[in-house]
């Protein structure tokens, strides 16, 4: 770990609202109704939950999934303690212009774990979510109309080497159907350094009939996460 960074072993079980969807993806209305929805490395987040509380068909995918709802659970609540005491010592280092405070943070966290608990261990809530992990996935060709990647992909650019990422991207676009989009958010690692391979990878997404796109953020919380990246299908 370089001197600057978030210091993370494996991969954390988050909890982000809609609302930090809406503003890391910079996402409007006219962007969530075209279609299906997919949440991909979801973890405890409820944006599913509350996508589908204001009308939208939103999914969420995750390896984690697999097991019972409880586990899930209890992982993500002791995240958001590990987490939190992380940030506390690197505060100064983040922009807190939309949390406003390292304790508003932990309870918009605490708010969306509740939100996906409630939703994911309802019965209309359970079919919402999905076993599944990259770089494969067992959706069909062309399924859904965006599809979303937050604080996975890239951040953890020194856990997975460029060949998952590059294979990673490539099944997010398979899914995606022609006129979709995939949003990938954000494009630095754990180090707060931008991904290396990032400006490969545009050239293989445009080899595969994408347009990839680099486009402002409006939530910019991490050191250099001012950035998100659009595919257009």
């Amino acid at each position: 770990m370089s001197k600057a960074g978030y210091e993370q072993i494996g991969v954390a079980m988050t909890c982000r609202g809609y609302e930090e969807y809406r503003h890391m993806f910079d996402l409007t209305e006219r962007h969530l109704s075209g279609g299906d929805i997919l949440d991909v490395a979801a973890g405890g987040s409820s944006f599913t939950a509350e996508a589908r509380e204001r009308g939208f068909s939103a999914y969420a995918v995750d390896p984690r999934y697999a097991g019972g709802a409880e586990a899930w659970i209890a992982e993500a609540a002791e995240e958001i303690e590990v987490s939190t005491a992380k940030l506390a010592k690197l505060a100064d280092s983040f922009d807190w212009s939309y949390y406003g405070s390292i304790d508003n943070h932990r309870r918009g966290r605490e708010a969306s774990l509740r939100m996906f608990r409630e939703h994911a261990i309802s019965s209309e809530g359970a079919p919402c979510y999905h076993s599944g992990k990259l770089p494969s996935l067992s959706y069909e060709n062309g399924r859904f109309s965006l599809v979303l990647c937050s604080h996975f992909l890239f951040l953890y650019g020194s856990h997975f080497g460029e060949s998952f990422h590059r294979d990673a991207v490539r099944e997010l676009m398979r899914i995606t159907k022609p006129g979709g989009e995939v949003r990938i958010y954000p494009l630095i690692t754990l180090e707060w350094n931008r991904y290396e391979g990032l400006d490969a990878l545009l050239d293989i997404i445009r080899q595969e009939g994408g347009t990839p796109e680099i486009l402002h953020s409006k939530l910019p919380f991490i050191p250099g996460s001012e950035h998100y990246l659009r595919i257009k299908l």
